[in-house]
């Protein structure tokens, strides 16, 4: 399941930082890697405890953690809903993403000069979320245009109507998409135009050193102006990132946060806060050949998650036999599992855990 995150900001507010962070996220972390697929695209892993100990355990040819897609996008400013700052261009490569990542600047720094002349978080916020609702807006008047001849004989393209009416009384008044008051069987009539402020946003306050582990006021701000959109704040400090990127030794970047009184990088914070954002779930397979991290989104059934490797193993789907993490790792293996009756036998219906450890069998 390919999951893809877009981080915006304005100019000089620490997003290019953190994206190059991003970028030398194989230094930060064992099995942290990352590569570039374009200029602004990296991949890179999503930390996980639990992949590591059952790699441990089961010692394997090979592992194969979940990977998420971070796309830097560049040249959104105000007017990008107009075309300026490329903003077509890269207003395009945000309507591919599944979720966005806001970066927004909630420190002072007299050398660091910003695109505004002055720091504002909630004004930064809002010049971006206005560039993204102007270029719903005009993706849903065309859609309403189309629709509204038809909703006069047909009872879906009626549904239709009715649902981009209300979506565009909210536009209108300046609201994202993700908090209007339509339900999710609703949202499905909507669903193929990939409205921009539909998409789950994370917050990242880019802050000082000083404020990296209990914010400052601009980050109090930012939680207030987005409590009523159903998003996650993440504070962060690019500069400590770039810091921790420099060190090249594990054990120097594990000390260097220690004296910060941090447990993790802001980087690897960010990653996991990415992959919660979607409402994604984990299930492994582990053998000897390969212990695997699966991408589910939350909520699926059994065959659904077989799909995820194949689609044959959907179609064909017969069982699966399922071991929940913790008795995976307190007993040590799957036969030991096996013999103390940890081993569940599961049959269509089942919805998969998070965490869950499973084989399937099937018909080809």
């Amino acid at each position: 399941m390919a999951l893809q995150c877009g981080i915006v900001g304005l100019p000089n507010v620490g997003k290019s930082t953190l994206f190059n962070c991003l970028s030398n996220a194989k230094a930060q972390a064992a099995n942290f890697p990352f590569c570039t697929i374009e200029p602004n695209i990296g991949v890179i892993t999503v930390p996980d405890e639990r992949l590591t100990k059952l790699t441990e355990l089961v010692k394997p040819q090979k592992v194969v953690p979940n990977t998420i897609e971070i796309v830097d996008i560049a040249g959104l400013v105000k007017g990008a809903s107009k075309g300026e700052g490329l903003g077509n261009q890269f207003l395009g490569n945000i309507r591919a993403t599944n979720a966005i990542i806001h970066v927004l600047r909630c420190f002072d720094d007299g050398n660091v000069i910003h695109v505004d002349g002055s720091v504002d978080p909630i004004r930064d916020k809002e010049i971006i979320d206005t560039e993204l609702q102007l270029k719903d807006l005009d993706t849903v008047l065309k859609r309403v245009q189309k629709v509204e001849k038809m909703a006069k004989t047909d009872k879906d393209a009626k549904r239709t109507f009715d649902i981009l009416t209300i979506v565009k009384a909210h536009l209108e008044a300046g609201q994202s998409v993700r908090t209007a008051q339509i339900t999710e069987d609703d949202f499905i009539f909507i669903e193929e135009l990939s409205l921009l402020t539909a998409k789950p946003v994370l917050y990242v306050c880019n802050v000082d050193e000083a404020s990296v582990i209990t914010g400052n006021r601009y980050v109090d701000l930012v939680k207030d102006a987005v409590k009523t959109e159903k998003a996650e704040v993440l504070i962060i400090s690019a500069k400590i990132e770039s810091e921790i990127a420099e060190l090249e030794d594990f054990e120097e970047r594990t000390v260097f946060l220690e004296d910060l009184g941090l447990t993790e990088s802001g980087v690897a914070k960010l990653i996991v806060a990415a992959y919660r954002l979607l409402d994604l779930y984990t299930y492994f397979t582990a053998g000897v050949q390969e212990v695997r991290a699966w991408t589910i989104t939350k909520g699926f059934t059994a065959p659904q998650a077989a799909g995820v490797i194949h689609s044959d193993f959907e179609k064909g789907f017969i069982r699966a036999e399922v071991i929940k993490y913790n008795d995976f790792v307190t007993l040590g293996s799957e036969n030991a599992c096996k013999d103390a009756g940890k081993l569940g036998v599961e049959g269509k219906t089942y919805v998969v855990e998070d965490g869950d450890i499973m084989h399937f069998r099937f018909n080809v």
